[in-house]
């Protein structure tokens, strides 16, 4: 499937999305976010997605941040800012909400818009030639603090402060020594590490994985009955089939076999 340069595939439990403006570094348009969004809303209720993994096209870039070319209609003044403001965080906060695990695959530059859309997601798997960069400071633009709370959740504290105070690069090795990153490999093996990252977690139980995510933002102090969810996650976990086949397959010495029930 494809949706305003937006790929997207679903397989073995997998929803793959490829962010596909290459002429562009894969910027991301206001199309572009409309469409994450879509999708989100879309998937959050399909029992075939267990994992999903977000990327850009090709390996240059993530994303080389926002698409500028846009600027011009949908940004041009304070009012065009506080619109495309909301449609950005209409998409990240689908995105963040989504009940499963999310992965970013981060090849190449990771700019801006790009490095916004990679602190929605749970893990990062990040090339070691690859890089972070917020250059609003560059611009002259104010940075939503929405999206300046969700760098710090997603990145740390540190490295939210050094790409908007430096507007310079992060290092992949950078990233990861502040825990921005989740693994660090090479650009060789990034994909297949991803794809092996997401497979082990394809394989668990996903009422589990659910409620985990839930949980784990309450813990982080997410508001809108975070806490409750999660309580009524876990509980529904435990009543679970899966619970049931997770204890049988432990005895029986094999694999479960989940099916979300």
């Amino acid at each position: 499937m494809t949706s305003s340069n937006v790929f997207i595939s679903i397989d073995g439990g997998i929803a793959r999305l490829v962010l596909s403006n290459p002429e562009r570094r894969n910027a991301i348009s206001t199309a572009m976010w409309r469409a994450l969004a879509a999708f989100a809303a879309d998937a959050a209720g399909l029992s075939d997605i267990r994992v999903v993994i977000i990327r850009g096209e090709g390996t240059l870039a993530f994303s080389g941040g926002a698409d500028i070319s846009d600027f011009d209609a949908a940004r041009a003044d304070a009012s065009g800012a506080q619109s495309y403001d909301e449609l950005v965080e209409a998409a990240c906060s689908a995105i963040q909400a989504l009940p499963y695990p999310t992965l970013a695959l981060i090849h190449g530059a990771c700019v801006g818009a790009g490095a916004a859309l990679t602190a929605c997601c749970d893990l990062r798997v990040m090339a070691d030639d690859a890089f972070f960069a917020v250059p609003a400071a560059r611009l002259g633009l104010g940075y939503d603090p929405r999206g300046v709370a969700r760098l710090v959740r997603g990145f740390g504290a540190q490295a939210a402060r050094l790409m908007l105070f430096t507007a310079e690069r992060l290092t992949a090795e950078r990233a990861f020594a502040l825990g921005a990153v989740d693994l660090l490999t090479s650009a060789a093996d990034v994909d297949a590490a991803t794809e092996r990252l997401a497979l082990r977690m394809a394989e668990n139980a996903p009422l589990t994985l659910r409620a985990a995510k839930v949980s784990v933002r309450a813990a982080e102090g997410a508001g809108g009955g975070a806490f409750a969810e999660a309580r009524r996650l876990t509980a529904l976990a435990n009543a679970s089939a899966d619970y049931r086949e997770g204890r049988l397959a432990f005895s029986e010495k094999r694999g479960p076999r989940f099916t979300g029930n």
